[in-house]
């Protein structure tokens, strides 16, 4: 199985922590990095070989993680000079491709089963796979309904209920082909051309553990939860 782990982002909002260290790389308790697990994980879940996209700094991950034997893969690297979005730096890597394959984020700590989403993407027949969790927002406003200048409903501080993508995809080689190589390509722009020609996305809903590392308080919170959660997220690892 092969994984493309997207590495090359600024992390701009978790500052200053990824001042000098790319965001894969900040450390998550006291022996590991975020990327580290990731690999780890991917290792455990039978993954054979993956490819870094990295960009900021990508020389200390490249140096971090070097060929990745000490994980038992075989770890390639595409480099991105420019930014690319989110699944621009796939298009390049087009033809070394096989035919289905995992794309995910490399700051994200979750104990969700990589080796089951690329199954179910194999199996579904679907151009892309979105892995998504559960999310709740709470409005502490009371809510106002208009039409044409009239109330014409109120909810008392609602609570709403929504599903979010984790950064984990399940992707077909050859929902690329339309694409320019060394052209940006976000993953918002590839969902709604995905819809508009009629090949909807298969989700992929987990409700396990999943955090997203994007901001000091996400990062803090990783750290004071990794210690209790260590056996679930490297299980096997």
């Amino acid at each position: 199985m092969y994984a493309v782990i997207l590495a090359g982002g600024k992390g701009v909002r978790l500052r200053p922590y990824t001042t000098a260290l790319p965001k894969p790389l900040v450390p998550i308790g006291d022996q590991h990095a975020i990327l580290e697990i990731v690999l780890r994980q991917l290792s455990a879940a039978g993954f054979t070989h993956c490819t870094l996209a990295i960009g900021h700094l990508g020389e200390i991950i490249r140096a971090y993680v070097g060929d990745g034997s000490q994980w038992g893969l075989k770890v390639a690297y595409a480099t991105e000079d420019s930014p690319l979005g989110t699944m621009g730096p796939l298009l390049s890597l087009r033809d070394q491709l096989p035919e289905t394959f995992l794309v995910m984020n490399g700051d994200i700590l979750t104990d969700l089963d990589y080796a089951d989403v690329l199954h179910r993407h194999r199996d579904s027949g679907a151009p892309l796979t979105i892995a998504t969790y559960a999310r709740k927002v709470h409005i502490d406003f009371g809510v106002l309904t208009t039409d044409a200048s009239k109330v014409v409903a109120f909810t008392e501080k609602p609570s709403m209920d929504y599903r979010v993508s984790m950064g984990v995809y399940g992707l077909t080689r050859g929902t690329l082909d339309a694409y320019t190589p060394g052209l940006p390509l976000g993953f918002d722009e590839l969902v709604l051309d995905l819809l508009t020609a009629g090949r909807a996305p298969h989700a992929y809903d987990f409700d396990g553990y999943w955090l997203d590392i994007g901001r000091p308080d996400d990062y803090d919170r990783a750290n004071a939860e990794f210690t209790s959660r260590k056996s679930l997220l490297l299980k096997g690892a």
